[in-house]
């Protein structure tokens, strides 16, 4: 689990989820994973995966590449934190 970016208004982590196979002669590792997007005045996040996981990487690394501010990185983050249906509860 990897802290990727925290504002005021959202943060966002990286989780991989590995399993690993032991061989006779080769050990092989299954890699999941993906990114849970926490909107903190929500209370709300979601966790997505697979094809929607790998779109929002690629679009957080074109935004990356014009250094954006805050209020536009957090903008591109509403548009998947508005998909969010899971509440945050605090254990």
């Amino acid at each position: 689990m990897h802290m990727l970016y925290n504002s005021d208004n959202y943060a966002v982590v990286q989780i991989d989820m590995a399993a690993e196979q032991v061989g006779i002669h080769l050990a092989q590792a299954l890699t999941r994973g993906g990114y849970e997007i926490v909107d903190k005045f929500a209370r709300k996040e979601i966790f997505i995966e697979g094809a929607l996981a790998e779109s929002f990487k690629e679009g957080v690394e074109a935004l990356i590449e014009s250094s954006p501010s805050i209020e536009e990185f957090d903008a591109y983050l509403e548009r998947y934190a508005g998909m969010a249906q899971q509440p945050v509860v605090m254990h």
